[in-house]
Order: C-alpha cells, then sequence, then structure tokens
C-alpha cells in the first residue's frame, strides 16, 4: 500500500530559505574578546548545545547508513560505517503497530503534527510491546485540511532528505541509545535540559499541564512578556545560576527574541519566515525557552545586551539573546563557553510548521558559521531534539524513574515503572522515547555510534562535568544521567572541519 502525508510538496521552485538578520548592538564598533577564567577538565573550551524541535530516533535515523537512493541523490556510506539499532527487515515488513513504516522522500517534507503529550505516548509504548502508535500518537488530520491514511506516524527519512544530519554522523560521532528525559512536550524537554527537573512548577494562568506541582504538558513561562495563554513559573535553580556561580560565560540565543513593537505596555514578538511550503510561521515560542521560567534567569521585556562586550555576562540581557547575537560572538570573537541555540520555529524541524529542508538549512549554517570561526579546534556541538513528536521508535526506554499519577498510562492505568519517584516527585516518568544526539567536534570519535545510555540530561552533566559545576540537587536527572564521553576522543583531534552546503546537505565543493 502507497501511503504519503498530509502534505506533498514539489520542490522545485520552493522559496528559498531566508536567512536572520544580524542584530545590532549600543556599541559603535566589535567588543574586544573576553576571556573564561574557569578551567575546563577536558580539551573543551565551548559548547554549543543546537536544541531542535520534535523528531524520534528511528524518525531520522531507522534505516542508517542505507539509503533508497530513489530521489537523484544517492547517499553512499563510507565503508566500515557502524550500523544502529534501527529499522530491521522485520520491523519494516511485519510491523507490529499493524501499519509498516515507509520512507518519506523529497516530496513529503511537510507532515502532520503528531501527539506528543505525556500519557498518549506512554500508551503507545503498551508495556514495552510498541504496538500502538496508531492508536495513540497517530494524527491524522491537520491544517490545511486534510486526512492523512493511519500509519503515517512510523514513517520515516532516510539520507535522501535528511542529508546533512547523516553526513555529520559519518564524520562525527551519533548516539543510539539517548532518550527522552521524561515522556512529554516541549515544555518538560526544555526544562529538563536546563535543570533536569520539571517539579516545581507554579501555574500562574490556568495551567491546566501541572499536578503534583509537576510540569508534564507545553505552558508558557510567566516572565515572558511574549507569552501567551497558559503559564507557570519554575522554583529552583538552573545550569545557568551555577555557571553563573562558577563565572562561567553562557547565554541562550533563539530566533524571534527581539520585540518587533508593544502592545497594552508589553513586548510582542512579530517576526516571521516563509516556510518551505509557503506558509508564514512566527519565529518564536515562549515555551521552547527555558530560563523565562526562572526569575533568576529570565529576561521578561526582551532587553538587549546593552553593549557587545556583554553578551555571555550579566547584564540587563540576562543571559537571554536573539539568535542573531549568536552569529554576531562567533563573528567578533565574543562565543560564551555556553550557548544554547535555538531556530526559529520555521527551521525548528518540528512536524506542522516546520520541516526538514528548511531545517537543514539552518543546522548546516550555523555549524559551518562554527568550524570557519576561531572557536572550532576547542569546541563540542551537540545536536538533539526537545521530544520525539510521537513519531514511531521501536527501543523500549529504560525507565529509570516511575510515577503512578492519574496521568501515567505506561503500564496500566496510574502506573509508569516501579519503585519511588526521585524526590517523591510524581508525573515524571522517564526515560521517554529515543531521540537522536550527535556530537560534532574535533575531538568526537570519527564516524562512531555510542551504545552507551543517555539521556536529555547527559548534556547537562556534560555542562556540569566539563566546567566542575555542582549537580543540581533535588531528584534532578543529572544525577542519573549517563556520560557522553563515549563519544569523544580527548587524545586525538579530527583533521579538517566537514563544510557542507545547505541546500543539498553534501560537502561543500
Amino acid at each position: 500500500m502507497t501511503r504519503r502525508p498530509l502534505i506533498t510538496l514539489a520542490l522545485a521552485g520552493a522559496a528559498t530559505v531566508a536567512s536572520a538578520s544580524l542584530a545590532t548592538t549600543t556599541s559603535a564598533a566589535a567588543a574586544p574578546s573576553v576571556g573564561n577564567s574557569a578551567k575546563t577538565t577536558s580539551p573543551i573550551k565551548h559548547v554549543v548545545v543546537i536544541y531542535q524541535e520534535n523528531v524520534s530516533f528511528d524518525h531520522y535515523f531507522g534505516t542508517y547508513p542505507h539509503a533508497t537512493n530513489t530521489d537523484g541523490k544517492p547517499f553512499t556510506a563510507k565503508p566500515g560505517t557502524p550500523t544502529v539499532n534501527g529499522l530491521t527487515p522485520e520491523l519494516l515488513n511485519f510491523n507490529p503497530n499493524g501499519v509498516n513504516p515507509q520512507r518519506l522522500g523529497a516530496a513529503n517534507v511537510l507532515t502532520c503534527d503528531q501527539n506528543h503529550d505525556y500519557t498518549p505516548e506512554q500508551q503507545a509504548l503498551d508495556g514495552g510491546l510498541m504496538d500502538r502508535f496508531p492508536t495513540y500518537t497517530q494524527v491524522e488530520s491537520c491544517s490545511p485540511p486534510d486526512t492523512a491514511p493511519p500509519g503515517l506516524v512510523m514513517d520515516y527519512y532516510d539520507g535522501n532528505t535528511v542529508t546533512a544530519l547523516w553526513n555529520y554522523a559519518q564524520r562525527f560521532a551519533m548516539s543510539d541509545n539517548n532518550f527522552d528525559t521524561t515522556f512529554g512536550p516541549s515544555t518538560p524537554g526544555v526544562l529538563n535540559l536546563v535543570s533536569g527537573q520539571t517539579h516545581g512548577a507554579v501555574p500562574t494562568v490556568l495551567a491546566g499541564v501541572t499536578d503534583n506541582g509537576t510540569d508534564y504538558g507545553d505552558a508558557d513561562p510567566t516572565y515572558d512578556e511574549c507569552s501567551a495563554g497558559s503559564t507557570i513559573a519554575m522554583t529552583g535553580t538552573n545550569i545557568g545560576d551555577a555557571l553563573n556561580a562558577r563565572h562561567v560565560t553562557w547565554g541562550w540565543f533563539q530566533g524571534g527574541f527581539t520585540p518587533t513593537g508593544q502592545s497594552n505596555g508589553t513586548v510582542v514578538c512579530g517576526s516571521s519566515h516563509t516556510n518551505v511550503g509557503g506558509a508564514v510561521v512566527a519565529d518564536y515560542s515562549a515555551h521552547h525557552e527555558p530560563f523565562q521560567y526562572y526569575a533568576s534567569t529570565a529576561n521578561p521585556a526582551h532587553l538587549p545586551p546593552a553593549t557587545e562586550a556583554e553578551i555571555g555576562h550579566n547584564g540587563q540581557a540576562n543571559h537571554q539573546y536573539d539568535l542573531s547575537y549568536f552569529s554576531q560572538s562567533l563573528t567578533d570573537g565574543n562565543l560564551p563557553a555556553v550557548s544554547f541555540v535555538k531556530a526559529a520555529k520555521y527551521q525548528d524541524g518540528h512536524a506542522g510548521y516546520s520541516d526538514p529542508i528548511d531545517e537543514q538549512a539552518f543546522l548546516v549554517n550555523t555549524i559551518n558559521a562554527v568550524e570557519q570561526s576561531k572557536f572550532w579546534k576547542s569546541t563540542a556541538i551537540i545536536v538533539t531534539y526537545d521530544d520525539s513528536d510521537g513519531w514511531y521508535d521501536q527501543v523500549m526506554p529504560p525507565i529509570v524513574n516511575s510515577s503512578t499519577s492519574t496521568e501515567d498510562a505506561l503500564s496500566g492505568t496510574g502506573h509508569c515503572g516501579s519503585g519511588t519517584p526521585a524526590g517523591g516527585f510524581e508525573d515524571r516518568c522517564g526515560y521517554g522515547q529515543r531521540l537522536p544526539l550527535l556530537v560534532i567536534s574535533p575531538y568526537a570519535r570519527e564516524n562512531s555510534v555510542d551504545n552507551a545510555i543517555t539521556d536529555t540530561t547527559s548534556i547537562l552533566r556534560f555542562i556540569e562535568d566539563n566546567w566542575s559545576v555542582p549537580r543540581i540537587g533535588g531528584g534532578s536527572f543529572d544525577a542519573l544521567a549517563g556520560s557522553i564521553d563515549g563519544m569523544f576522543n580527548f587524545s586525538h583531534r579530527i583533521g579538517a572541519p566537514l563544510i557542507l552546503n545547505p541546500s543539498t546537505g553534501e560537502p561543500a565543493v
């Protein structure tokens, strides 16, 4: 049976991807470079976390390193490329979900956003049988009006479409055993990235996605004037607080963070771009910005840094910046030690408004810029995703933390795993579904697939360990996190960087 996602698209003649303009600062000239005084425990002096949206491992890498090569863009893996725990012939042809996964090609890059809420994701796993995805996370219709045949949630891309990511995996290191910290959508994902903790949520406007003091669904941050609808605030500390205490420079850089005006005394984040399908997409998503949930690290009015020299340091922007400042800090030599980079929505990979083609342009342009900067020789770029979007993945995650709330359903109504929840906090069952994780660095193991169990907070652990920052504590998942050190070889550097073409994902000529 031939199946197609919601929207098919002929890429010939599609609009080219617009690049973000650089922000201006109040300084008349480029600021002088400011060094970081804190020592590191590895040769890595700069970490750049590129945090994308809503992709399961099998959705992008299920058949790696073998591509179908029917699109006129053949992908051939290097000799000796390791295989991954992916979609076997049996899973492709006799899948227990009753619908077999189908390959999505260049004509199928726009699809419906699938159901990736906390409870349906657990139900789809069916206690480890991994056979209820079409029942619980499949979305069969979305705007523009159409219907998708049952089974879209099972489908996947290969190296003929997500070409750049496959080429990065060929040169650098990838994990095939990395998981979302907990089940659920973006807000739990971003909170776990920066604190390993979704407990301590305080609803401020009709949240509806908190229970037992824990956030398990999407709500905008209280301390953000561009938030809308339900909002929550987070108590406790995050990695930004910890880095400040160690005098380590850091920043969160997000597309659309610069306001476009004011309304009723609050700022408006109104910038937008047109995606590859011609839809106009707002750039900024408040619930993708984790530090705005914490009073200590928020920049409610989206103030710019007073000068370029402020980037990475305490100041009126409070470490929260527009994405354009990341490009500027690379160019002018002020890159913080730790940078979190978030694309404008049309390029973040989120099904429903973004796509692999727009995402590839963002990833390649960003990674090329880092590789061509003076910082490359001591940098680790980490690419991962905030949640799975509910897309099929055939690996049952290890349940390292249990929960028995009314929202849980992995192993029966009100049950997810067994044992005592960490800190006694419910609604944090995890790990959730498997997600891509790549390390792009001169110190990455070349053409390597790491099998160690990791999760989103393994990134948090790496930052903590590299700058001798203590664990967050208070039940944070960083205390359980596996190490990503196996993706590095600190005694050997890869020679040349890998510069790709942002349109094709192939090595630039």
